[in-house]
């Protein structure tokens, strides 16, 4: 059994289950619907379902992140039980929840001074920080160190690559990314807006293509042009989606034809509250091991 606490968000995407398969802890991020707080808690609050049916009513939506007295606590917990932590946050290009967390690393470091919590920047989101964890746990399970993990982790996080499409822009304008007139005009002409998270873990629009069926294709080429090993990728392959569970099923279909060493089939999960109030509904998700993102 490892010594340390291999752990990360609620954002990671994946579901309670896998969690706790793997043995990776994590903390919540929050959310309000129509003003009434939630913890962004994997869908034990509120179903996916609901919470998407919910934004398409007309809800709406604010995220908070982890702050450092709940980061404290938290990591507080298995300190006392003499563990040391290495801790994954969300993205720093999406999210500033990677500060909080190491202002409690600071704080809880004079107070534990025999233990060791790492803090490392993702650099990545959804079932992509997900699928970064499960990698993870496979070395811990290997019997890698905390620090031979951690290093790991800071060497190897810019090959998870993170592809995503939209088929509904709603959401996109009302959170001001996409500006009202791109959004309507976007809606009309069946554009579907692609986009990756570059090497910043910044999300980056790529390409403009029409029609969801297109997309779909487009999102599985870009995966044989940067997956490692082109068609002979044998890692594992994570898809999230925002309420549209046939459309990422259409894309793991095609994934799984074309690379026939694939590690398994496709994990699909649903985007969680957190991202998926920015996504909205309509929101499908690509992660798989590539080439390092340099741009």
């Amino acid at each position: 059994m490892a010594d340390f606490i291999l752990s990360c968000c609620s954002t990671a995407d994946l579901s309670r289950e896998h969690f706790e398969k793997r043995g990776i802890s994590f903390i919540c991020f929050h959310f309000e619907l129509d003003g009434t707080p939630y913890m962004d808690d994997l869908g034990k609050s509120i179903p996916f379902d609901e919470f998407y049916q919910r934004m398409t009513d007309g809800a709406d939506t604010k995220t908070s992140q982890i702050n450092v007295e709940e980061y404290c606590e938290y990591f507080e917990h298995f300190l006392q039980e003499g563990k040391d932590i290495l801790h994954l946050t969300l993205s720093s290009g999406i999210s500033g929840s990677v500060n909080s967390a190491r202002i409690a690393q600071g704080m809880l470091r004079e107070k534990y001074p025999e233990r060791n919590i790492f803090i490392v920047d993702s650099l990545a989101a959804s079932s992509g920080y997900g699928l970064l964890m499960d990698k993870l746990a496979d070395l811990r399970d290997e019997g890698k160190s905390i620090d031979e993990v951690r290093k790991w982790a800071e060497e190897n996080k810019k090959k998870l690559q993170h592809w995503f499409f939209s088929t509904d822009l709603t959401f996109y304008v009302k959170g001001g990314r996409v500006s009202k007139t791109a959004g309507f005009i976007g809606n009309v002409m069946n554009i579907c807006p692609l986009l990756n998270v570059n090497f910043e873990g910044k999300l980056i629009p790529r390409q403009k293509v029409r029609t969801k069926k297109k997309v779909i294709a487009e999102i599985v080429d870009r995966m044989e042009q940067n997956a490692e090993n082109g068609l002979d990728y044998d890692g594992k392959c994570y898809i999230s989606n925002s309420a549209c569970e046939e459309d990422a099923k259409a894309v793991a279909e095609l994934v799984e034809a074309r690379f026939p060493k694939l590690n398994g089939k496709v994990e699909i999960n649903s985007i969680g509250t957190t991202i998926g109030s920015h996504t909205g509904p309509g929101t499908v998700a690509l992660f798989f091991w590539g080439k390092e993102r340099v741009d």
